[in-house]
């Protein structure tokens, strides 16, 4: 597995209380032709995921969102990804919408390949034959990040959109400091990092207007990333809560040309 996460590093409750922004489902059911999954994490604890078919044969987007979002929110964007050519499956994190327990760096991390198992399994179930491509939007770049770069054999490329490349100045963001927790020199491996051991093609989606994590963050990921097929789109008069809005064709036939690139392959390597 090599070196520890660096996010395992700084698993502390100011930097939990800071960065995660939980909230409760919306009561309203999954829309019609969805279908809401539990999965269970460990501990009695159980997050929550939403499950949105297309053709079977198509690729599906495991999903993992922004620190301010819950699956519900992925409702009505659920189309604009069965349009790009997919099927989409939202997964939220502890303690946000309908899931169990609570929201921290570590279980954010833990979790992520408890998550893909279950999916994998799902989806082998229902018949998909499509390849599977996982997704992180901003908080959700960790996670995605994370299986990309250690289960490389079960995922058919990675999309970061709005992604950190680094820590320490997303704790900055949120007004955290590392001498504040107690920490001087973190050895972990950042987001950058385990760029070098992602090999799948790659799909960077960066807000050019985006101060939040501004566009130095997608730049740095998609140059560390190892992969051969590999492209940065960076999104114009756009910033970190617009981009998929003002993004427009450009953020949509982005995606969608990547999914076909990346369905094309799977083909090839039957």
């Amino acid at each position: 597995m090599g070196k520890e996460s660096l996010m395992q590093q700084i698993d502390h409750p100011a930097v939990n209380a800071a960065i995660f922004f939980p909230r409760p489902a919306t009561g309203l059911p999954a829309p019609r032709g969805s279908e809401d999954l539990t999965i269970s994490v460990g501990s009695g604890v159980t997050v929550a995921a939403r499950y949105h078919p297309s053709d079977l044969s198509v690729p599906t987007v495991l999903h993992f969102h922004g620190n301010g979002e819950i699956v519900p929110d992925y409702d009505t964007i659920a189309p604009a990804f069965h349009s790009a050519g997919a099927s989409l499956v939202s997964a939220d994190y502890r303690g946000y919408g309908s899931s169990t327990g609570s929201p921290s760096v570590s279980s954010l991390l833990d979790d992520a390949p408890v998550v893909l198992d279950h999916v994998i399994a799902f989806l082998k179930e229902r018949g998909h034959t499509g390849p599977l491509v996982v997704m992180g939007r901003s908080m959700g770049s960790a996670p995605a990040i994370e299986l990309a770069s250690t289960r490389g054999g079960d995922i058919a490329g990675l999309i970061v959109e709005s992604g950190f490349a680094q820590t320490p100045p997303l704790l900055t963001l949120f007004g955290i400091s590392l001498e504040s927790l107690g920490l001087r020199d973190l050895s972990g491996m950042d987001n950058e990092d385990k760029m070098a051991n992602v090999r799948m093609p790659l799909l960077v989606l960066h807000a050019a207007w985006d101060v939040l994590r501004p566009p130095w963050n997608g730049e740095r990921i998609h140059e560390r990333a190892a992969s051969d097929e590999k492209n940065l789109v960076m999104i114009p008069n756009a910033d970190h809560n617009t981009i998929m809005a003002l993004g427009g064709s450009l953020y949509q036939d982005a995606i969608a040309e990547f999914l076909a690139m990346v369905g094309k392959l799977s083909l090839i390597h039957i």
